[in-house]
Parts: structure tokens; C-alpha cells; sequence
């Protein structure tokens, strides 16, 4: 293993464990969001995604997005084949597309990626499915969804072909995750709970923390190595998330009167959303630029969403919907060769053509999203009942368990 990096190998390793510490993040986040007495559901919801997700990734998930590529052995660049399955040629010797860095990391750091999408949408319809619905869910929509993108943008698929540009997942996470949450609730319907929501600040500053914490996992490993556009997605995820913080935090303080504090933390996870498709691939000013549009774009999201009605229980279509859309235009924008050269001049650097490329990749993966989602629901429904029966709390009417004892 001697033309391995050890650097890049460890860097990568520790970026692989922070996106994992992740997901608790995210259950936290939103355990803290919900009523009470279903603060174990939701958070189950994500923790299950970290064994069945893995699983699934080691048989087939792996190969499905990382195996052939546009015209080579792929089906018609959407989806990879199953050469590599249960990890099937894969040697220690192999290496990763950072041919510095063995394939057995480059495997588990992407494993993260694919646990904590899905997770993602479970916010949308809170206190809402089955359990059994959520398992059959996950499963489908990783297959259907999850890694088709993946293949698509990251795995040499037709998209990557044609100039598609998507650093961290503003795509194939956020997007797709948030186009999937709003289908999702159209599906379901609203809740007629009366539970008390949010119900812990201390919880949801918990998970945006530990949030924070793994994002810089998430956008710089994205780079796959150590060096220089690593450092500026670094620094950017940070400037995304404190300026979409403090805009957030502006945008509540003139709405209501007063600052909010769960807003401020909204905000920030909504600058981490954003930023992720152009925190490789755009300067530190940019990035801030893109944090303080994502907390206005995002802001306005979530308060249509209230007057439509859409019961969205967590936001999640207005901060990693909306987000991950507003955050792939923006590279599209801002995009500068000059912090990545194997990136992409915006348009302000008078690329037309790539803005009109990531727009259009961004408006497929929303229409793909939501009617997949909204068809596997249908058809998980005839199968078994995907809404529960409303209930004050859903931890101890599921799983026999209380949050609090």
C-alpha cells in the first residue's frame, strides 16, 4: 500500500466519520423540532438509516452509482451496473478516483452520503408514517432517486458528460432530498395533532452543532484529497452558514419583532445546504454571498410554505429543497476556475452556457424527484398503510418508548 498518500487517506477517513456523526446531528435537529412524545420516532427514522442504508450500500449501492460510466457499461448513464457488487474486485490495493487514496475509504466516506439523504426528508411528514412504511420508503428511494443522481453526476454518468458541476450534493443530497420531502407531504396530507412543536431549543442547537461540525467532512473531503480548493471549501462552508445565520435570524427580527433563536439555527443549516454544490468550486466571497441569499430565498420558502399550507412539519423543502436549487444556480453563477481548475467559470465570468446547464440539471432533479416519490408512496400504500393513525405522540403508539422517562 506504499502509493498511497497517508495523508489523503487519513484526511479522508476522518471526513468519512464526521459526515456520519451527521446524522445523529440531524436527529437531534429535528428530535428537538417535533412534539415531546415523538422525539424518539423521528430520531429512529435516521438512526435506522445508518445500519439499513449501510447494508444496502455494501451489496449493491456502491456499484449501482460508482460501476461503468457513460458508455461503458452503465445503463444509459443513469445508472451503474453491478460489476462491484458486495464490494466484488475491490482489493486493498485498489484505489479511488483519488488514485492516492484507497477504494475501501473512498467506499465508506460515500456510504455517509447516502445514510443521511434519505434521513433528510423524514422531517417533512413528522408524526405522520409507519414505521414499516419509512423501511419500505428508504429502500425504494435510494434505488429509484438516490443512486441514479449519484451515478448521474458523480459516477461518470450522462449528466457529468454533459458539464454538470455539483461539489458536495446540492443535487443529489439537498435537492432531491427536498423536492422529495414537499411530495412527500402532498401525499400524506397534514396533521391534525395538536402536540406542542417545536418543543426543545437546547436539542436543536445540539444538532445544528454537531451539523456544523460534520459539514466541513462533507463539502471539503468532497475534494478527495488535501490541498488548496479543500482549504476554500473549508472556509466556505463556514462563511455560508454564519452569514445565512445572521440573515435569518434579520429576516424573523423585522417579521416579529424579535430575534428567534431557532431561526437563527434554521438559517445556518440552511447556508450549510446551499453552499454544499459550490463550496469547492467558488471564492470565500461568493460563498458568503451565497449564505445571506440562501438566508433570504430560503426564509421566503419556508414562509410560503405557511401560507399555502403545506404542512412540511420541519422545513425541509424550503431550507434543503429550496437550498440545494438556489445553491446549484449559484455555482452557476459564481463558478471560478480559479479556486478549482477542474471546475467551471460562472457566469458572472461570462459562462452562459454553464449556468444554463446546472439550471437545467437542477429543474430535472426536482421533476424526478417529486413524481418518483410521490409514485412510490402510491404504491408502498397498496402494500401497507403509509399514514399512522394521529396520535398526541407516536413514541410510545410505535415503539413502546418515551423520550422522556
Amino acid at each position: 500500500m506504499s502509493h498511497f498518500d497517508t495523508g489523503n487517506t487519513g484526511f479522508l477517513m476522518i471526513c468519512a466519520a464526521l459526515v456520519l456523526l451527521m446524522t445523529p446531528g440531524l436527529a437531534f435537529f429535528y428530535g428537538g423540532l417535533v412534539g415531546g412524545r415523538s422525539t424518539l420516532t423521528i430520531m429512529m427514522q435516521s438512526f435506522v438509516s445508518m445500519s439499513w442504508t449501510s447494508l444496502i450500500w455494501l451489496a449493491v449501492g456502491y456499484s449501482l452509482c460508482f460501476s461503468g460510466s457513460m458508455g461503458d457499461g452503465d445503463f444509459g448513464g443513469v445508472l451503474g451496473n453491478l460489476d462491484h457488487a458486495f464490494l466484488r474486485g475491490i482489493t486493498l490495493d485498489t484505489p479511488s478516483p483519488n488514485p492516492t487514496v484507497p477504494a475501501f475509504v473512498f467506499i465508506a466516506y460515500q456510504m455517509m452520503f447516502a445514510i443521511i439523504t434519505p434521513a433528510l426528508i423524514t422531517g417533512a411528514f413528522a408524526n405522520r408514517v409507519t414505521f414499516k412504511a419509512w423501511l419500505l420508503f428508504l429502500t425504494a428511494w435510494l434505488f429509484v432517486v438516490y443512486f441514479s443522481f449519484v451515478h448521474m453526476i458523480w459516477g461518470g454518468g450522462c449528466l457529468a458528460k454533459w458539464g454538470v458541476l455539483d461539489f458536495a450534493g446540492g443535487i443529489v443530497v439537498h435537492n432531491t432530498a427536498g423536492i422529495a420531502a414537499l411530495a412527500s407531504v402532498f401525499y400524506v396530507g397534514r396533521r391534525r395533532s395538536t402536540e406542542a412543536a417545536p418543543h426543545s431549543g437546547p436539542l436543536i442547537a445540539i444538532g445544528t452543532g454537531l451539523l456544523w461540525f460534520g459539514w466541513y467532512g462533507f463539502n471539503a473531503g468532497s475534494e478527495g484529497a488535501v490541498d488548496g480548493t479543500t482549504a476554500v471549501a473549508f472556509l466556505n462552508t463556514h462563511m455560508a452558514a454564519a452569514s445565512a445565520g445572521l440573515v435569518w435570524l434579520g429576516m424573523d427580527w423585522m417579521t416579529h419583532g424579535k430575534p428567534k433563536f431557532i431561526g437563527l439555527l434554521t438559517g445556518m443549516v440552511a447556508g450549510l445546504a446551499t453552499v454544499t454544490p459550490a463550496s469547492g468550486f467558488v471564492s470565500p466571497v461568493s460563498a458568503t454571498l451565497i449564505g445571506a441569499a440562501a438566508g433570504l430565498v430560503c426564509y421566503g420558502a419556508c414562509q410560503v410554505r405557511g401560507k399555502q399550507g403545506w404542512d412540511d412539519a420541519l422545513d425541509v423543502w424550503g431550507v434543503h429543497g429550496v437550498g440545494g436549487m438556489l445553491g446549484i444556480v449559484l455555482l452557476g453563477v459564481f463558478g471560478d476556475t480559479a479556486y478549482n481548475a477542474a471546475g467551471s467559470n460562472g457566469l458572472l465570468l461570462g459562462n452562459a452556457g454553464f449556468f444554463g446547464k446546472e439550471c437545467a440539471a437542477v429543474g430535472l432533479a426536482s421533476v424526478w424527484a417529486f413524481t418518483t416519490t410521490y409514485g412510490m408512496l402510491w404504491l408502498i400504500d397498496r402494500v401497507t398503510p403509509v399514514k399512522t393513525d394521529e396520535h398526541e405522540g407516536l413514541d410510545d403508539h410505535l415503539h413502546g418508548e418515551a423520550a422522556y422517562m
